[in-house]
């Protein structure tokens, strides 16, 4: 296990690089790679978990667990497919004796009275939940930051964001604590993360993730469950695995090993819906992923405006406004507190809510229709590319919660420029980290029509063969050799996920 110092750079924070991999069970795998392992009895379930608590532990100054590990952790079954892997769930879910604390800092949490429907099929996969991880209160952030608390940092450099709401998930996976972590998008809340941590993060189609919650509920169900994981086959894995109770009406993912022969259309996206630009290394990275896309025999052709109704940003903040009223107003609260004591981000857009409520029926039309027009982008193209996020990962502290809340809100809707429309329209889209991983990792979208989750893992697989991604856990060997798309050759680490 290491810790290295990043000093700073051009008004840069300073920071530390985390990486907690070890020569121990866990090594270098990832989670498909731990199963088997375990299954061949080449290591032990104990000697996994014993090795889990250290790098836990070594974590610490992460934080990214909501207190420490479970003194004895939930064991899933076994002969599942993830069988004694361990894992964190997100503390916005319930599981059996633990409090769910929604990353609040007032809200009046017991302990849930029985498994939510997310650690159930966990545990059936065959996962060891050992300890709840962080997010923003109600994940209404981009960054897992909190009024008084430290917040969730960033194992590339520990001066950064590690994104949100997922962040504190995203976090452990990215440092080598754990293998893979549940993680929730309702968003961008699953690819923010992964883009900022360097890992790979699929928002599933609606209805991909089959559970009785409460976000079935919702006039427009935004929220969707998932994983983030450091392999693109661990994505896969698990999302053959979750097809199982998927909607009838979706077409099944199946199992996932590789690349497709099959040459996409792949429309490239530099702007965001509220027209705003992009930074330039951000700019730079998507320019590169489309020329090594290209490169691989795909045809990539530029999309000037998606046939998105130019309202949509505004309409996804007035929703998004809603929610956090909504939340406000039905979650318990510690004794002696009151409405004002909620994080100032929950608070500022329930105040905003208050103002636009009678807008709500038209808000919530104009989603609705907003999934027939991005069908029609389909028609030309199979796969859109696009940043995850429109800005490089921000530095802790500039999507705090105490920063004055419209120009957080400005902010955060610059940062969560591209990711919001996935969540109303219900389509997949896959965060890969394809950007450079210094100083914080950047992370590329893939987006497709709805119930196409298949076409994005295929085409993970293909770059993250092409290009492989550099990890914190380091590579076994020296920097492997690369075509550069733009012409000459390059190196770049990889690592033996």
């Amino acid at each position: 296990m290491e810790t290295t110092r990043s000093e700073s750079v051009a008004g840069a924070p300073t920071g530390r690089r985390v990486s907690v991999f070890a020569d121990d069970a866990l090594g270098r795998h990832d989670a498909v790679g731990l199963a088997d392992a375990i299954r061949r009895r080449e290591v032990s379930p104990a000697e996994v978990l014993a090795a889990t608590r250290d790098r836990l532990a070594a974590a610490a100054e992460l934080n990214a667990l909501v207190g420490p590990a479970f003194e004895t952790p939930v064991a899933g079954r076994a002969a599942g497919p993830f069988g004694d892997v361990p894992t964190l769930l997100k503390d916005n879910s319930d599981l059996a004796g633990v409090p769910t604390g929604q990353g609040s800092e007032i809200v009046r949490a017991s302990p849930a009275s029985a498994h939510g429907p997310v650690a159930r099929e966990l545990l059936r996969m065959g996962m060891t939940i050992v300890a709840k991880s962080t997010l923003p209160e109600f994940g209404l952030s981009a960054s897992t930051e909190f009024p008084t608390r430290p917040p969730t940092r960033n194992p590339w450099h520990t001066g950064y964001s590690s994104g949100a709401s997922s962040g504190g998930s995203a976090a452990l996976v990215a440092a080598g604590a754990v293998t893979l972590a549940h993680a929730t998008d309702g968003g961008g809340s699953i690819r923010i993360p992964a883009a900022c941590c360097g890992l790979v993060g699929l928002k599933p189609s609606r209805g991909r993730f089959v559970l009785p919650t409460v976000e079935k509920m919702l006039p427009v169900p935004i929220v969707a469950d998932g994983v983030v994981t450091r392999s693109v086959r661990d994505t896969a894995r698990f999302w053959a695995e979750a097809d199982r109770h998927s909607s009838r009406s979706l077409r099944p993912i199946g199992s996932v090993t590789g690349p497709s022969a099959r040459r996409l259309r792949v429309g490239l996206v530099l702007s965001s819906l509220a027209g705003n630009g992009i930074d330039d290394p951000t700019r730079r990275a998507a320019e590169d992923a489309a020329a090594l896309v290209e490169s691989l025999g795909h045809r990539v052709e530029p999309i000037d405006r998606l046939p998105i109704d130019a309202g949509f940003p505004d309409d996804f903040v007035r929703y998004w406004s809603f929610l956090a009223f909504a939340l406000q107003h039905s979650t318990p609260r510690a004794p002696g507190t009151t409405l004002r004591d909620f994080d100032p981000l929950t608070v500022g857009l329930a105040d905003r809510f208050r103002r636009d409520a009678w807008r709500l029926p038209a808000v919530i039309r104009r989603l609705r229709r907003a999934a027939a027009d991005y069908a029609t982008m389909f028609a030309s193209v199979d796969v859109v590319l696009s940043p995850v996020t429109g800005q490089a990962t921000p530095p802790l502290g500039y999507l705090s919660p105490r920063v004055p809340f419209d120009l957080l809100l400005e902010r955060l809707t610059d940062v969560a420029a591209f990711t919001p429309l996935h969540n109303v329209v219900g389509a997949p889209a896959i965060s890969l980290p394809l950007g450079p991983p210094s100083p914080a990792p950047l992370g590329m979208m893939f987006s497709a029509r709805q119930g196409d989750d298949r076409t994005l893992l295929e085409l993970a697989f293909e770059l993250e063969r092409a290009a492989p991604w550099a990890g914190l856990g380091g590579s076994g060997r020296a920097a492997d050799r690369r075509v550069d798309p733009r012409g000459g050759t390059g190196t770049r680490p990889t690592s033996e996920y």
